[in-house]
């Protein structure tokens, strides 16, 4: 999908003058009635960008990924992959260094060693901003959402990440500004479809119900068009039938073109979504592979199940 030119102030003065009704008010009420159509509904919410990486290719490559606090190894020479199209698991018992993985490869941490490469790039020193607009985007562990706005406002800001209105733009309301409005209206619309809340898009976030809260921070990072899609703990607090729902959500977006990394305590949802797993313990990535070459580790069901290392060795 083409975006469109930066226009300078005056230009897009100009333009709002030539194209009055460019600069119609939005009204978030006023979406397109085909977005409850599946098939319309995929086609706002596939992914339109540019992915250097071929399909089944590495798109995110972890080497030697180490993170400490005051001297303390929270993770410690992890390395691993992520290829582009699939859903990989990260796993392990409290404490494994799963989520400071999340934080290191997101922006939140500066590792103390190793690099990440992303799509054929280092990600360096990045901020985290810049590593959304890149093409990463996450969830959390505890739901982060902005509670005295709508289901529908907090897609919206995510469809932020793509705009490229000016501060110029915003202040003068310019059309382009209008269209972008107007675009994030209509895709997080379709998301929320997508996610299976769209009944509730004119609700405070605050008020939905705990499930639709997860499914609206799936939403909202799906609005800034990640090439990879990172859920920290999506199915934490759900009871049996909404894991299975989850699970069916996470399949779809798998569907849909993204690469999906996963960190979950649910094994059921884990072996029964994901393409592979990587197993941490204590920092350190203890076992990788298929989920029942990881079901039957020796390693993986000491670090779970407390089987004296003799047991394994």
């Amino acid at each position: 999908m083409s975006e469109p030119e930066d226009l300078t102030p005056d230009a897009e003065l100009a333009e709002a003058e030539a194209d009055p009704e460019a600069t119609r008010i939005v009204d978030p009420a006023a979406v397109a009635a085909d977005l409850a159509d599946p098939e319309a509904v995929a086609e706002v919410v596939a992914p339109h960008r540019d992915i250097a990486t071929g399909e089944g290719e590495k798109l995110l490559e972890v080497s030697g990924l180490s993170v400490e606090f005051g001297g303390l190894a929270a993770l410690d020479d992890v390395t691993f992959d992520i290829k582009r199209g699939e859903i990989l698991g990260l796993i392990g018992p409290n404490g494994a260094g799963k989520t400071t993985c999340f934080n290191a490869i997101t922006g939140v941490y500066r590792p103390s060693a190793g690099t990440v490469r992303f799509d054929g790039a280092p990600l360096g020193r990045i901020k985290q901003h810049k590593i959304t607009r890149l093409g990463i985007a996450r969830t959390f562990q505890n739901v982060r959402l902005w509670g005295e706005m709508t289901a529908l406002e907090n897609v919206c800001v995510g469809t932020d990440a793509r705009h490229k209105t000016s501060v110029f733009g915003g202040i003068f309301r310019t059309p382009r500004h209008y269209r972008e409005e107007h675009d994030a209206v209509d895709r997080g619309m379709a998301l929320l479809e997508f996610v299976g809340i769209a009944p509730r898009a004119a609700e405070k976030a605050s008020n939905l119900p705990y499930g639709d809260q997860r499914r609206l921070e799936i939403a909202r990072a799906l609005a800034t068009e990640p090439k990879l899609l990172c859920l920290d703990e999506p199915a934490a607090g759900f009871n049996p039938s909404e894991k299975t729902a989850l699970m069916g959500l996470i399949q779809k977006i798998r569907e849909d073109g993204y690469t999906v990394l996963l960190i979950e305590h649910d094994m059921r949802l884990v072996m029964g979504v994901t393409d592979r797993i990587v197993v941490l313990e204590f920092g350190r990535k203890i076992a990788e592979g298929t989920p029942s070459e990881i079901r039957d580790n020796p390693a993986v069901i000491a670090a779970y199940l407390g089987v004296p290392d003799d047991d394994t060795a």
